[in-house]
């Protein structure tokens, strides 16, 4: 059997072991083995930290070399161009607002997208994280800023619920689309939304809240739709005075 063996005067010093892996052509590699054969492992904790490095470079760096991890370049630097700045405050089209069972109205997170889109154009505007997602047993949320043209924007908090771990992914993709439409509103997109009054009189002429009834289980509540909106299965519409008050269920709105 061959032995080996290494003195000390042939083991790497230590300042030519840092002046090598700082070379940047050589970030991906390990130091020069010894001679006489031997070799050393790499450090299980430098392979961690190096590809925990390598990941946010490579998902928060852009071409200028801002890491938008961390960096507020261009917030309030000087305003969009008119042509954006139209886009961006046109009034909100009432046929895009919708209202969920709780009274709440809100535009969907794809017509943001759109808005976007025609402001800056496709590629003109991005969200980059700003740390890792932060879950507990129901939610998940994480912090992204939003960059239009090469300039910070807004930061905002996503969050998203979720009722089981295998859903995890898709509830990471809604704290994503949350934060886009919380970024969004120093924009100027669709703040109506955000406004009271505007709130109350969208809801007194395009919505109403109505009994429902659930076709299997035969259980009632009361929900809010807009008025163009029919109920979906499994619910139907039912009258608002109970089985046998007021002439039954067949004398309530079909």
């Amino acid at each position: 059997m061959r032995n080996y063996t290494i003195s000390i005067e042939e083991a790497p010093r230590e300042n030519e072991l840092t002046s090598y892996q700082g070379n940047p052509e050589n970030t991906q590699q390990q130091a020069p083995p010894p001679q006489g054969g031997a070799s050393f492992p790499p450090s299980s904790e430098l392979l961690s930290s190096s590809v925990q490095d390598t990941s946010l470079q490579d998902t928060s760096l852009d071409d200028t070399g801002h890491d938008w991890s961390k960096s507020f370049y261009g917030l309030s630097m000087q305003p969009f161009p008119k042509e954006a700045i139209e886009i961006l405050l046109k009034p909100i089209d009432p046929d895009d607002v919708e209202c969920k069972p709780d009274g709440m109205i809100y535009l969907p997170e794809i017509k943001y997208r759109r808005v976007l889109n025609q402001a800056f154009g496709p590629g003109g505007w991005g969200l980059a994280p700003r740390g890792e997602n932060s879950v507990s047993p129901r939610n998940i949320s994480r912090e992204y800023a939003l960059v239009c043209l090469g300039r910070l924007v807004s930061v905002a908090r996503g969050e998203q619920e979720y009722f089981d771990p295998s859903g995890l992914a898709t509830a990471a993709e809604g704290a994503k689309s949350n934060a886009l439409m919380r970024c969004c509103k120093d924009l100027g997109i669709a703040s109506e939304l955000w406004d009271p009054r505007y709130v109350r009189e969208f809801k007194s002429r395009y919505c109403e809240e109505v009994m429902v009834e659930h076709v299997i289980k035969k259980m009632r509540k009361k929900v809010w739709k807009r008025k163009d909106t029919p109920i979906d299965y499994p619910f139907k519409m039912a009258s608002p005075y109970g089985a046998y008050g007021g002439g039954g269920v067949g004398s309530g709105v079909n």
